[in-house]
């Protein structure tokens, strides 16, 4: 076995909440890498209610906060405002690889409108043909002919597009989850699950409907309204004056909403995910809930961000019902206009009744376009809203995209496990809120193979080694090395595929306990699964279960025990065969004869990989080769449990209260 030492480091103080922050397993060995270069200033970006935290040039945070405010340009506090493309260059961007379609879907549509623009006039010929006793089999013949063939092409336009919007909102949708699984931890630690979720459904659920109703449709309307003017024109220009002098008037006011509804559309989908939020607080910690007696209190709160949603609905209809009415008010208005001059002119003999009828069949006929407006440019803002949400996630930094999957294969060595050493060296690093630093001048050894062991009080920094070794977060400044090589030098797959981790409350994911099981090697054969459950003492488990492994553990693993999902973890991170194993209180919930047995297999692998291990229990503590004492984020002592007794007071007043009491 080797030996681990550690330095006394600058004076430094608390680091986040022990357990709290994600780590992961690395090795290395050693100090001869360079000292890292020190980091570009990260950009300003709001912190949330727990802080934000520094990481590969991004403001980002520790904890995630509370349910998100819905006001502003972003409904979660942890996704930056900073001003980036416009909305609509990115709704453009979206369309774009659809164009061909979206084009023979409109040109479609934009017929079998046109087919109806011919309608009045050839009900004109109609009404001619009865003045002057002809048979109109003709006109009537040509309008049945129009209806059909335009109701044709119009459903199958309308359905390329609907077609093409779900392809669009699949697209999105495929975009913005691969770029949430790659975004950095502290990132993620920011945001609120509800409205990430929101983002993910309802937001790209709203790109379908700016495609249909926003960009096509518009097109069309703005064809269609030129078409029949064109056609009004050619009826009579004294009407048609008439007409635009009112449609215009009222048009100018309406365009004046237009920004009133985007903003309120914005808010609108904003207090949605933060109801999302809210809601998923509750359901994260159901039992919690309940166990305090609290649900009226969050069903208040639920209920509070509910109506907030509602509010900021209520107020887009608003703004909505306004601007479909003064649009429908301005071709009222243009009617009575429109009877009473044509009227006066059909008496004085200068405009036939008929060409006043189909004026007015073209007037009415103004409805659909200048409705298909509206509707476009609302559905446009909304659209413009969603795209502006989801471009904020995908706006986070994020890691390396993972390489294709023969080099993920070749990352993971098929021979025996050689085991990592690490080395940190005057490592600093925070967490970026208002907190000291939670490691400032750490320094310690720990050397390829055997097992070593971090204790210190609540606070100290052990969790945040783990994070640092598995590059949730990038340091300030020092070195880590892993294996004599600076970890930044370390392809992230490499590097996590080196390492297992078993975090503290060792997360079990829905699915059958066969899935959990082989969640980090999904290669691994039946026989090393076997193998894994035995050594974890999950056999009886296995045979308990109804279906065997094939069982299905509920969410979150809620059918099963704290220490059965503390044993699944640790047979998931055995059959990953790592060189580095982090353990980070993993006998916490077992009982006696478990704890031992699993103290049993952690020894043995001490013997084939590296150990290191986060631990309270002196039972397991003592059996480690080296033990590394941290104190307010700087390493106290490092030495063997026997050698710590007796030179280190911070040491013997854990062993003899703290540790001893899991010892009784």
């Amino acid at each position: 076995m080797g030996t681990a030492t550690g330095t006394t480091a600058d004076a430094e103080r608390n680091g986040p909440p022990e357990g709290g922050g994600p780590g992961g397993p690395a090795g290395g060995a050693g100090r001869s890498a360079p000292p890292d270069p020190p980091e570009r200033p990260a950009p300003s970006t709001p912190p949330g209610p727990s802080g934000a935290a520094r990481t590969s040039g991004a403001a980002d945070a520790n904890s995630a906060p509370g349910p998100a405010e819905a006001s502003g340009s972003s409904g979660d506090p942890g996704i930056s405002e900073a001003p980036g493309p416009s909305p609509l260059r990115l709704l453009l961007s979206r369309v774009r690889p659809h164009q061909g379609v979206l084009l023979r879907a409109g040109l479609l549509s934009l017929a079998g409108s046109g087919a109806g623009l011919a309608m009045p006039l050839t009900a004109k010929y109609a009404v001619d043909a009865f003045a002057a006793d002809r048979s109109p089999a003709g006109p009537l013949v040509a309008l049945t002919a129009l209806v059909l063939v335009g109701a044709c092409l119009s459903a199958y336009g309308r359905y390329l597009m609907s077609r093409t919007g779900e392809g669009v909102v699949l697209r999105a949708r495929d975009q913005l989850v691969s770029r949430i699984m790659r975004l950095k931890v502290p990132a993620v630690d920011r945001l609120t699950p509800g409205d990430l979720q929101s983002r993910v459904t309802s937001d790209t659920t709203l790109l379908r409907t700016v495609l249909s109703s926003g960009l096509v449709e518009s097109f069309n309307s703005v064809l269609m309204l030129l078409g029949t003017i064109g056609f009004m024109a050619y009826m009579d220009l004294t009407l048609l004056g008439v007409t635009l002098v009112v449609i215009v008037g009222i048009g100018a006011v309406t365009s004046l909403l237009m920004p009133r509804i985007q903003r309120a559309q914005l808010r609108a989908q904003e207090s949605v995910g933060a109801m999302g939020a809210a809601l998923d607080r509750v359901l994260q910690a159901f039992r919690t809930v309940k166990a305090s007696g609290a649900e009226e209190r969050e069903t208040a709160a639920v209920a509070a961000a509910a109506r907030h949603a509602h509010d900021r609905g209520v107020t887009v209809a608003k703004w909505a019902s306004v601007t479909d009415v003064t649009m429908m008010m301005s071709i009222q208005l243009a009617f009575l206009a429109v009877l009473g001059v044509g009227g006066a002119r059909v008496a004085s003999g200068s405009l036939e009744i008929s060409a006043l009828i189909a004026f007015l069949l073209y007037l009415f006929y103004l409805m659909g376009p200048i409705g298909g407006l509206v509707e476009g440019w609302t559905g446009l803002q909304s659209g413009l809203a969603a795209v502006r949400r989801i471009d904020e996630v995908e706006s986070l930094p994020g890691e390396p995209a993972p390489p294709p999957a023969p080099v993920r294969e070749a990352v993971r060595d098929p021979g025996p496990a050689r085991p990592l050493g690490v080395a940190f060296q005057d490592v600093v690093f925070g967490y970026g809120d208002e907190r000291a630093p939670a490691h400032q001048g750490v320094t310690f050894d720990v050397p390829a193979g055997g097992m070593v062991a971090l204790v210190g009080p609540s606070g100290a920094g052990k969790s945040t080694v783990f994070s640092l070794l598995e590059r949730f977060y990038d340091h300030d400044g020092g070195t880590i090395s892993v294996a004599d090589r600076n970890i930044r030098d370390w392809p992230l797959a490499e590097l996590r595929g080196a390492l297992a981790y078993v975090e503290q409350d060792a997360p079990v994911l829905a699915g059958t306990l066969r899935e959990n099981l082989l969640f980090a090697a999904p290669e691994a054969d039946e026989e090393a699964l076997a193998s894994a459950v035995a050594r974890t003492r999950l056999d009886a488990l296995v045979a308990r279960l109804p279906e065997g492994l094939d069982t299905a553990v509920g969410h979150r693993g809620v059918t099963l025990s704290g220490g059965e999902r503390q044993r699944i973890a640790i047979a998931r991170a055995l059959l990953r065969r790592p060189r580095l194993l982090l353990l980070d209180e993993v006998t916490s919930q077992l009982d006696a004869v478990n704890e031992q047995a699993l103290r049993d297999v952690i020894l043995e692998l001490a013997e084939q990989t590296t150990v290191l291990v986060i631990a309270h229990r002196l039972s397991t503590v003592r059996h480690a080769d080296r033990i590394v004492v941290l104190e307010e984020g700087r390493v106290r002592r490092a030495g063997t449990h026997e050698e710590l007794l007796t030179e280190d007071d911070l040491y013997r007043e854990l062993a003899t209260t703290q540790l001893a009491a899991d010892a009784r």
